[in-house]
């Protein structure tokens, strides 16, 4: 199905009655040149243009129909654009499967309706193509035909005329609303987009992904083609896990996984519109950063000041100034300016346009990934902004002369005038407007570029979409730990018994210290269901007469010495994504402490360790107080083998709970002291 003469059409067909008269007069008001042929069976005119009777009567086949009717009728009507050839069309009516099983039902009867035939909605506005001036759109927007642009899409009509009212400098090439995403989803799109030249980025707007494989197969494409992507995803708030047996499904939420496919994808991401808007204006010019590494110049210390107090909880940098660039840049400023990063150079060469281009030449000219000259414009209506001038223009030069990647940045958005943003990006200048949104989309620019430096994830494994809960068994320690430990996963040298005899025996025969647990208890900790430290054979048998109340098998085991830090790894399945991975701090504070991050199957080892690496716990695995440092190597292969037996059992593992995973010293290991599976048969 091709989406491209309906995506950029010559010729538009707008069917209905009020809201399609607003789309013939978008489409006259935007300039669109091709034909457009309204269609009502009573009007005769709409903003002097001839109207058709029906469908039938359409001189040909359109490129695109806008269909604004109710939504009995438009199933029909897109069962007469598809018989008649047409090359796509928007449904904007409501009622379909947002509104309950009648709309599901006529829903698929939409689809049915309409063949091969492409198709945006229902329940949308629809698109906005600035490259052709196609205003396919039943309201007021804020656009303009632009040459180059970004494609934004989103799943929400209003979000998308929000964005085409962005007054920032930022250049759209397309606006879409995908309402219900019928035949035209989020991978299709971001497929479509990335394929025109004169798209440069693509934004999304999403409020949920019903394809997680196809969306991260989709960004790869774009990335092939040198498009990068930035998201925002509404609705952040953990979603509480149906399957909860594990302390596993206490820690991960949905939003986690989609942090989890977005760092895998390479997608940036932000979490408001202002950030996005700023992050795809860096990515228009620049596209992905190479790095983190920032400078900032102003003539203001407190401004420099504000800028280093923002990059504190964020991975951008501002990076130290070797001694070179040092007496580089001093040589090009008055006696009593200090040249650090961030960089206050003062106003004695304000009105100076030269020497001030030489300072910035110097300053910019070094190994940043991005500098940001810090002003913020006067307001032009009190104003007269003539004195920034000779400091704006010094910019524009020394970015052109050193091909550095610069950007204006006003502390205050209101502060940056739409025709000075769009003077600065036709110079190949950054406006960025507003300190927190720039610095996160900076950042989420950043964040790509490192994804794009590092080789592609393995393809997301798709989830069954029918898994069976009726099917699960859960398995015992002893079982869940055999199971694993086939995959390579080291545990305990352990014996069952059934009785306090027998318990003695196996003592005898694994030597001391012990541990005996109660078979088939979960949280064996929170009932009494462990016992720990056991030093000889009287001590094991009347641990397991006291657990005799709680279960009729027993677990002894050898003791693990040496622990210098607990890690959990989890399972946990997912509606979309299937089972996946959850590493954090382990032990009986995984809760609480609720450190943790999520990883989609599969995952190569670096995932891994950058995983455990960025643990709020991770200062433990490096020789916390005096204690040895743990064998961090021994836990990223015991997370390999866990990964891998999950991964060839993709469509059976319900959930998965290693808690804890005892890290010893370097050199001696990781042990699994617990292990509790559930899994379909």
């Amino acid at each position: 199905m091709s989406f491209s003469s309906f995506l950029r059409p010559r010729s538009i067909a707008v069917i209905g009655g009020r809201e399609a008269e607003e789309v013939v007069r978008q489409c006259i008001k935007a300039g669109f040149k091709g034909d457009i042929w309204p269609v009502h069976p009573k009007k005769d005119q709409v903003e002097g243009l001839p109207v058709y009777r029906s469908v039938q009567d359409l001189p040909a086949a359109p490129d695109a129909a806008y269909v604004a009717v109710n939504r009995n009728l438009t199933v029909s009507i897109i069962a007469e654009l598809a018989e008649l050839g047409a090359g796509g069309a928007i449904c904007y009516a409501t009622g379909f499967s947002e509104s309950g099983e009648e709309g599901q039902q006529l829903e698929q009867r939409l689809r049915e309706a309409s063949g091969n035939m492409p198709l945006l909605g229902p329940n949308c506005y629809g698109m906005l193509n600035y490259l052709d001036q196609a205003a396919l759109w039943p309201d007021q927007h804020g656009g303009e035909a632009v040459e180059s642009g970004v494609a934004i899409i989103t799943q929400s009509s209003n979000v998308a005329v929000n964005f085409t009212m962005q007054q920032r400098g930022l250049p759209l090439a397309y606006v879409v609303s995908l309402g219900n995403k019928l035949k035209f989803d989020l991978q299709d799109a971001i497929r479509e987009f990335a394929q025109q030249d004169s798209v440069t980025a693509i934004g999304l707007y999403i409020e949920g992904i019903s394809d997680p494989v196809a969306f991260e197969s989709a960004v790869d494409f774009a990335r092939e083609l040198g498009k990068p992507v930035v998201a925002i995803k509404s609705g952040r708030s953990d979603a509480a896990q149906k399957m909860a047996l594990s302390h596993t499904a206490s820690l991960a939420g949905s939003d986690e996984l989609i942090n989890a496919l977005f760092f895998r994808a390479g997608v940036g991401r932000v979490y408001s519109m202002e950030a996005m808007i700023e992050s795809l204006k860096v990515l228009h010019l620049y596209g992905p950063l190479a790095g983190y590494k920032l400078a900032a110049m102003s003539p203001s210390g407190g401004d420099g000041a504000l800028v280093a107090d923002g990059l504190e909880d964020s991975r951008l940098e501002l990076a130290t100034l070797s001694e070179p660039h040092h007496k580089q840049v001093e040589a090009t400023v008055h006696e009593l300016v200090t040249v650090s990063n961030p960089f206050d150079y003062q106003l004695f060469d304000w009105a100076d346009q030269e020497r001030l281009k030489a300072t910035f030449a110097a300053f910019i000219g070094s190994d940043f990934d991005i500098s940001l000259c810090l002003f913020d414009y006067p307001r032009g209506d009190r104003c007269d902004a003539a004195a920034w001038m000779p400091a704006q223009n010094a910019l524009i030069d020394a970015v052109a002369e050193t091909g550095a990647r610069g950007a204006v940045l006003s502390m205050l958005p209101e502060d940056m005038p739409e025709q000075t943003a769009k003077l600065l990006m036709a110079k190949g200048v950054v406006p960025l407007a507003g300190l927190d949104a720039s610095l996160q989309g900076i950042e989420a620019a950043a964040d790509i570029g490192r994804a794009w430096s590092q080789p592609k994830a393995l393809p997301l494994l798709k989830a069954k979409p029918d898994f069976n809960t009726e099917e699960l068994k859960v398995l015992d320690e002893a079982e869940s730990k055999r199971r694993l430990a086939s995959y390579g996963l080291s545990v305990p040298d352990s014996r069952i018994v059934t009785a306090t005899g027998q318990a003695a025996d196996a003592a005898a025969e694994l030597g001391y210290p012990l541990v005996v647990k109660a078979l088939g208890v979960a949280h064996k900790t929170d009932v009494g269901a462990v016992k720990l430290n056991l030093t000889n054979a009287d001590q094991v048998s009347e641990a397991v007469q006291q657990m005799a109340h709680l279960a009729d098998r027993f677990l002894i085991e050898k003791m693990v010495d040496d622990v210098v830090a607990e890690v959990i790894v989890g399972v946990v399945r997912d509606e979309q994504f299937g089972p996946y991975l959850v590493v954090g701090a382990g032990g009986v504070l995984v809760e609480i402490m609720r450190d943790s991050k999520s990883l989609l199957l599969p995952v190569a080892s670096e995932e891994i360790r950058a995983a455990l690496m960025q643990l709020r716990s991770a200062a433990l695995f490096k020789g916390f107080r005096g204690k040895a440092e743990a064998d961090i190597d021994a836990a990223v292969d015991a997370v390999v083998s866990i990964a891998r037996f999950v991964q060839e059992n993709f469509d059976q593992i319900a959930e998965l709970d290693v808690n804890p995973l005892l890290l010893r010293a370097k050199g001696k290991g990781a042990v699994a002291a617990d292990a509790l599976l559930r899994i379909a048969e």
